[in-house]
């Protein structure tokens, strides 16, 4: 170590350009492990605030919420410690200043998965909603009255909540009787039925009941989220999904993780090769001096150790500096740059490039236990 540091004090720039390219490569491998925790928050935060065990959709919908569609008695027939039912589609919210991309989830407010307040308060009347506080950066507030694309039905914001964002779009939360007015199509469905009349006004006759007859729209939700053990048997045409199985099979999300887990990846693999480039140019540059080290009995051992004490300690400040750098950047990026930093996840990656950075000193190792002492000071 002692020879290693005091190599370090007197070739500075040559080792300050080994330090600054460990920095670089860390400073993009924290980053973007901050980007891919973030984008994988946009997608799952409120399945997570559910804090369910699993989930049912129909064994047709591919294990794809919105293509799964169920009557809401089959939650009668699911054994679970707690269940509820939720419907779920996407729309445009107007509040006359800002738009906005929105989940719209129908819920129970009796039951688990309804969330509370940060801010306002739940809701409690007709056409209500509780907001994801992320709407509150574009332009939203309490008291707003919210159009819909696809439905003329009008929303009015009573509270915010925080983790509530599904597939990268905020959530507005409603009680379910109302969802079934808002979802696209009831106003379209609602007039066919109205229209259902003979040119005399008497009701026409239909294949849903007899003349005059009224015949109610079964209530229908996309799935039942569940908390318990799982279950020895699943009722006839429902599949049942673990929480972290349906949350893999959102559209886009695995195969946006796995595209940044790649880079980072790579990002591992250009270290060390950048790192043994950089220590075997040194090392050539150095044989005769270790060829005479050599000769007067200093072990290949040892002059491979400060190698590799070289390189820890390069790694190391590198590594550090690049954290700080990335921490201190992410207090200056905008709310919607989505950045979440995995302080755990980040010290992991650092171990890992102070590892690669060390196999990538191992070419310089061989270098340097291949000199033949005579060799290398006659040459």
């Amino acid at each position: 170590m002692f020879l290693a540091w005091r190599e370090i004090r007197q070739s500075k720039l040559r080792f300050a350009l080994v330090t600054a390219v460990l920095l670089l490569v860390s400073y993009l491998v924290f980053f973007l492990s901050g980007l891919a925790s973030g984008l994988a928050g946009l997608n799952r935060e409120a399945v997570d605030k559910w804090q369910a065990d699993g989930i049912y959709l129909t064994d047709e919908s591919d294990k794809s919420l919105t293509q799964s569609m169920m009557e809401v008695d089959l939650a009668d027939d699911v054994v679970a410690d707690e269940t509820a039912v939720l419907a779920q589609t996407n729309l445009i919210a107007d509040n006359g200043d800002a738009k906005s991309g929105v989940a719209l989830f129908g819920i129970r407010p009796d039951e688990f998965i309804m969330p509370e307040p940060t801010e306002g308060d739940e809701f409690s009347d007709e056409f209500e909603v509780i907001a994801s506080d992320s709407l509150k950066e574009e332009g939203f507030s309490v008291g707003d009255e919210l159009d819909l694309s696809g439905s003329e039905v009008t929303l009015t914001i009573t509270g915010f909540t925080d983790d509530a964002r599904f597939n990268a779009a905020p959530v507005l939360y409603m009680n379910l009787e109302d969802f079934e007015k808002v979802r696209p199509g009831a106003a379209a469905m609602a007039q066919q039925e109205g229209s259902a009349e003979n040119p005399d006004g008497q009701p026409a006759e239909t294949d849903q009941g007899l003349p005059g007859e009224t015949v109610e729209q079964p209530e229908m939700v996309n799935a039942i989220v569940v908390k318990g053990s799982q279950p020895d048997e699943v009722p006839d045409d429902l599949e049942y999904l673990e929480s972290e199985t349906f949350i893999e099979n959102l559209p886009g999300y695995t195969e946006q993780n796995l595209t940044l887990t790649f880079m980072i990846y790579f990002l591992f693999a250009i270290s060390a090769a950048v790192v043994a480039i950089f220590l075997y140019v040194l090392t050539v540059q150095k044989i005769s001096m270790f060829g005479v080290m050599k000769a007067q009995g200093i072990s290949s051992a040892y002059l491979s150790r400060s190698v590799i004490a070289q390189t820890f300690i390069l790694a190391v400040i590198g590594v550090l500096i690049g954290f700080g750098l990335t921490v201190l950047t992410g207090q200056f990026l905008p709310a919607a740059v989505p950045v979440s930093f995995d302080y755990g996840m980040m010290a992991i990656y650092g171990a890992v490039l102070i590892a690669v950075a060390i196999l990538g000193a191992l070419v310089s190792v061989w270098t340097i236990v291949k000199i033949d002492p005579l060799e290398a000071i006659s040459g």
